[in-house]
């Protein structure tokens, strides 16, 4: 089902059938990813929840008052300002689509304004520690245990190459070039990028697909049900590069407790999942003297201001070093 006139009519102007549509036109016809259109879906149903006790039960109910309510309503709750954030842009990219489509006359969410998510740097893990952390999964692997050669593989690639943790288990076999050292991965938006990783990680998955793949793989013969990850389902098991316990394909919440057990064992504050690597290659990059737009266009970000992050986070541990080495400091 896409965004048509007949969808605009089925919807009969009820605020859930309408809410549902868009979800529809935001996975097939932006194609955005999976964890967007979830994150969507959470807010606006509350939203169709809270319109529903105020007897607000079409779109065209939707006033700025009552947007402006539900967000105030949102902060009583005690939710966190970077979440009212989130529904304020949810909110508003329903009603801007609402609006252009002629499901509502006038976009009640353009006015709408919520307090900004805390300005938090992302958790960085220090280079001796990431080396110490790999050079612990290499032992595991040695002993050809399948899921340690896959944890290895998985955690050099996620650290070399910077890619999401999305785009770690959606990669084919085919998407890895062994010979040059780079990898393909379909990043936000559907756009396709070619991304080089280092020896280590070369390695890595050798072995991984030398001696660990082929043992997870036979599990798929024996009828193995498919490994968990919204993310996983979307593309065969056959193909692809990273497999889970059981031989399907390995899903994003397996990949994130994979690393949420490494990382949860080292000093320092701040999440433990993927893309904790992820910022970690960034910044690494950048202390390393790396370009920029060149570290733009390995992350894939659409815009650069999205990667200047990783300056503030390199700037705030210079300015630490400098506190605690510089006599006076």
């Amino acid at each position: 089902m896409h965004d048509t006139e007949d969808d605009q009519q089925h919807a009969g102007g009820t605020l859930a059938a309408v809410v549902r549509v868009f979800l529809d036109h935001c996975r097939h016809g932006r194609g955005l990813s999976e964890q967007t259109v979830r994150a969507y879906r959470a807010d606006l149903e509350d939203l169709v929840a809270f319109a529903a006790e105020r007897q607000v039960l079409t779109a065209a109910g939707l006033t700025l008052e009552v947007l402006r309510d539900w967000l105030w309503a949102a902060t009583e709750r005690g939710l966190a300002r970077s979440t009212i954030a989130r529904r304020s842009a949810s909110v508003r990219a329903f009603t801007r689509w609402a609006s252009e489509t002629g499901v509502l006359a006038v976009d009640p969410g353009v006015r709408l304004r919520a307090p900004k998510g805390a300005a938090h740097l992302p958790r960085v893990v220090a280079q001796d520690q990431v080396r110490s952390m790999l050079d612990g999964l290499a032992v595991r692997a040695a002993g050809d245990d399948p899921a340690a050669l896959r944890d290895r593989a998985v955690v050099e690639l996620l650290y070399a190459a910077g890619i999401r943790v999305s785009e770690l288990v959606g990669l084919d076999l085919g998407d890895v070039d062994r010979s040059r050292l780079t990898v393909r991965v379909l990043g936000k938006g559907g756009k396709e990028r070619v991304v080089p990783f280092g020896v280590p990680a070369h390695d890595a998955l050798e072995a991984w697909l030398d001696r660990g793949r082929p043992a997870l793989a036979a599990a798929v013969a024996a009828g193995g049900p498919a490994d968990n990850g919204a993310v996983a389902a979307a593309r065969p098991a056959g193909a692809a590069l990273f497999l889970g316990d059981r031989g399907a394909r390995l899903g994003t919440r397996s990949a994130y407790r994979i690393v949420a057990r490494l990382l949860e064992a080292l000093p320092g504050e701040g999440p433990s999942g993927p893309h904790t690597f992820r910022h970690t290659a960034a910044t690494h990059l950048l202390d390393g003297g790396a370009d920029l737009r060149a570290v733009q266009e390995l992350l894939g970000h659409a815009s650069l201001g999205t990667t200047q992050i990783y300056t503030h986070v390199s700037s705030a541990r210079l300015r630490e070093v400098y506190r605690t080495a510089h006599p006076r400091a």
